[in-house]
């Protein structure tokens, strides 16, 4: 799956200096605002252009997200265990959700792993359908970034679907 189609202009120092500009209120944010911008705006792009055209935004979004913070977060130095104990290591400390992988198949570079607790959509209200195209994205990104190879990420199974995790079969391509 490609993910980017023209140069991004993002870089991770434009995220700034979050100690300097925060000194008060520091650099932890409610999840409600996190969801609160992410779920507006997903609306607001399927509302100007569809949801297949929203979901596929947010996954490109989550990919270039996903690279940024693996080059500018994960140690990429070791093995894959060391890379996977560091990833989840970083995303509990981050708040972003428990990582756990369920399957790996080294040979063919698949895995099946379940985000719990994430940011995206853990506690929302079942309505059937998973949600998480940002996620898929953000995994694929980390994978990409560690391995060298691009991968298609999909949604299996999902709170607002009605599971209590997310999960997730990231395949190389």
């Amino acid at each position: 799956m490609r993910y980017e189609s023209k140069p991004s202009h993002f870089t991770w120092n434009g995220l700034g200096n979050v100690e300097e500009g925060r000194k008060t209120l520091g650099s932890d944010v409610p999840v409600i605002v996190y969801r609160l911008l992410q779920y507006t705006l997903k609306d607001i792009l399927a509302r100007e252009y569809d949801d297949e055209t929203a979901g596929r935004l947010y996954r490109a979004a989550g990919h270039l997200a996903g690279k940024e913070l693996a080059k500018n977060v994960l140690d990429l130095s070791g093995d894959f265990d060391f890379f996977i104990a560091n990833l989840t290591n970083k995303l509990k400390e981050l708040k972003i959700g428990i990582l756990r992988i369920e399957k790996v198949d080294m040979d063919s570079l698949s895995f099946t792993l379940t985000v719990s607790e994430d940011l995206d959509c853990s506690g929302l209200p079942i309505s059937g359908r998973t949600v998480c195209e940002y996620d898929e994205g953000f995994i694929a990104g980390i994978l990409e970034v560690y391995s060298g190879c691009q991968f298609q990420v999909r949604e299996i199974d999902c709170w607002a679907a009605g599971d209590r995790t997310c999960r997730f079969v990231a395949e190389s391509l």
